[in-house]
């Protein structure tokens, strides 16, 4: 049930159209929020809007992008309403062992968890109200063992350790930045680290699971807008599980 905790707020959710990130930007609007939604895909973008009209602003970015992401806060600028919560979604993943993943795996890897990060973080500064909150997406993989996650798990622990630097940096403006750490999550993008045998690789992690299943995209959203809203007006530098148990597993 919506609550209008995010009422009267413009957010930025980037990597918005699909998974984790469409279920935020949902969740968002029903909350009140103006929600400025970044992709890859011109289409999903297109698909973002059709769905909820005037109530989001949808900007092709690429967040590993300087040039992007100067781009997109310059549309957020021009709205002239600043920047209330900014979620730092956007992420990808690639699964290999040690002796298969690439130079290439690394580089993409890093330059959108790590890099994209950062210059999401950081462009949003000048835009950003006291008292804003920041929502970074972790992951459990940051800390976990699973074979072929090496450096998917690398670039969420460094972006773990840059989120806690940063709420310290950032508590002087009273701005609040806090890391969501998802499990496993049933979304596009999980199922993509295995495309020839998606059902298989679902159906092998959920057997994992202390509920014997992922985790639904809306439960992990649930955590984002506490983590976003004043409800959470105490916690910053912290990491927040919504991992359906994995830990305990």
């Amino acid at each position: 049930m919506a609550s209008n905790a995010l009422h009267g707020k413009t957010a930025l959710v980037t990597g918005g159209t699909s998974g984790i990130g469409l279920a935020v930007v949902r969740r968002f609007v029903d909350e009140g929020a103006h929600v400025v939604v970044t992709g890859r895909r011109q289409a999903a973008l297109d698909a973002v809007t059709n769905e909820f009209g005037d109530r989001v602003t949808a900007v092709r970015a690429d967040a590993s992008s300087p040039d992007d992401v100067t781009a997109l806060y310059e549309v957020i600028a021009a709205r002239g309403a600043g920047l209330d919560v900014v979620h730092a979604n956007a992420g990808v993943g690639e699964l290999g062992s040690l002796t298969e993943v690439t130079a290439v795996d690394v580089e993409k890897t890093f330059s959108t968890n790590v890099l994209g990060t950062t210059l999401t973080v950081q462009g949003a500064l000048p835009l950003l109200s006291d008292g804003a909150s920041i929502v970074v997406t972790g992951s459990t993989s940051a800390s976990g063992t699973e074979r072929g996650f090496g450096v998917y798990g690398a670039s969420k622990a460094a972006v773990a350790a840059m989120t806690r630097t940063w709420a310290a940096e950032l508590a002087p403006r009273g701005i609040r930045i806090n890391t969501v750490v998802p499990g496993p999550t049933e979304t596009p993008g999980l199922k993509g680290l295995a495309p020839d045998d998606s059902d298989a690789l679902v159906e092998q992690i959920a057997s994992s699971l202390p509920f014997g299943r992922l985790l639904r995209s809306e439960e992990v959203a649930a955590a984002v807008l506490f983590l976003a809203s004043s409800e959470s007006s105490g916690m910053t530098g912290s990491e927040l599980l919504v991992d359906g148990g994995s830990t305990i597993a």
